[in-house]
């Protein structure tokens, strides 16, 4: 592949090296298209289309990498919730997450999800599948399902609110605080 007056150049992973390269892109505020993400990457202007048929493609993709990633975050050094106050730490991730990739996050849920990708849609599955568990884990006998949805709900509209400004925060902790506070308190009247 000739491109960028790199003659012969040959790309190792092409595909993760775009999406590399479009998720930094997206996350550093930069206007991206296929072509400034094959200029960015140094390939040719038609290479990206060899791995996503249009921009829509790449965003679902980025997606996908994003819920993974969401994934992970929600799991990184801590055991599966087993109380209501551990649910709220797995909220406070959720919303930290939210917040330090704010773009991410928007571009993950600004739009459908688009069914005909099945990575993005495993990836989304993933997520609700985790939630629905550590609600069962903390509340057995309980239609986890309608619960994993309230609880993403709560934690989703928190991340929402406090992105968009409507709540303010001067810190982290005060961030982690007011989002523990929430789940405390709909947890706390489910159980009475």
């Amino acid at each position: 592949m000739s491109t960028s007056g790199k003659s012969g150049y040959h790309h190792g992973d092409l595909r993760a090296s775009l999406l590399a390269t479009a998720m930094r892109m997206l996350e550093a505020g930069e206007p991206f298209s296929l072509r400034a993400i094959a200029r960015e990457a140094g390939v040719s202007p038609t290479a990206p289309y060899r791995h996503f048929a249009d921009r829509d493609a790449l965003e679902s993709a980025l997606a996908a990498q994003g819920l993974r990633d969401l994934k992970a975050d929600l799991l990184d050094g801590r055991e599966l919730p087993s109380s209501a106050a551990d649910l709220g730490d797995f909220a406070v991730a959720y919303v930290e997450f939210a917040l330090h990739r704010p773009a991410l996050f928007r571009l993950m849920f600004g739009n459908p999800c688009d069914e005909g990708d099945e990575d993005r849609v495993r990836a989304a599955a993933d997520i609700h599948d985790l939630l629905r568990f550590a609600m069962g884990q903390v509340f057995p006998g309980i239609d986890t399902e309608a619960l994993a949805s309230a609880g993403w709900a709560l934690a989703h509209g928190l991340a929402f609110l406090h992105l968009d400004g409507k709540l303010a925060a001067d810190s982290d902790a005060e961030v982690a605080d007011r989002v523990r506070a929430a789940f405390a308190a709909i947890l706390s009247v489910g159980a009475q």
